[in-house]
């Protein structure tokens, strides 16, 4: 009688470079969405700051009114609304106010820090009698974008339309 060898259960080399080959192309595959993940997640960064500024400034709008033509607010320099020099209460001049990355507001677009412009546009009520205004709210970046020079791209923005009682 004759004794057979066991026998031991193993890959094939062609098995084990067929599952290396598919291994590779799923590493590759996700390696290729990578850059999409981080510029889709830096994106969510700056449309989550922007909607904080808008935030912002729809609380600022909201706790105080408007200056009188003529006056300056003096209760906080980097969030001073446009110096009024005619027009009435309802002066429709925009506003226009810069961010930091970070959210926080600074001087002018020219700084180094500036990344956010927020440009207010207000609408006076339809009667005199009613005391709510509308505002258009706009943050966009980067602060330099000129809609007249289609050199230069907006890289997004984030916009709303709120009521504020006057």
């Amino acid at each position: 009688m004759k004794r057979s060898l066991p026998v031991t259960a193993a890959f094939s080399l062609v098995e084990i470079v067929i599952a290396l080959g598919v291994a590779a192309f799923c590493l590759i595959a996700v390696m290729g969405m990578l850059p999409i993940g981080l510029k889709t997640q830096q994106a969510s960064i700056k449309q989550t700051t922007a909607n904080s500024i808008i935030s912002q400034v729809l609380s600022k709008l909201r706790a105080a009114t408007r200056v009188p033509p003529g006056q300056e607010d003096r209760t906080d320099s980097k969030w001073l609304l446009h110096p009024h020099t005619g027009g009435g209460p309802w002066d429709p001049t925009p506003d226009t106010l810069f961010f930091t990355n970070e959210g926080n507001s600074v001087g002018s677009a020219l700084t180094t820090d500036s990344i956010y412009r927020a440009t207010i546009n207000y609408y006076a009520p339809p009667d005199p009698a009613y005391t709510t205004s509308l505002a258009n709210i706009t943050v966009s970046w980067p602060p330099q974008f000129d809609p007249t020079n289609p050199t230069s791209a907006l890289a997004g923005k984030v916009e709303t339309f709120v009521a504020i009682n006057r």
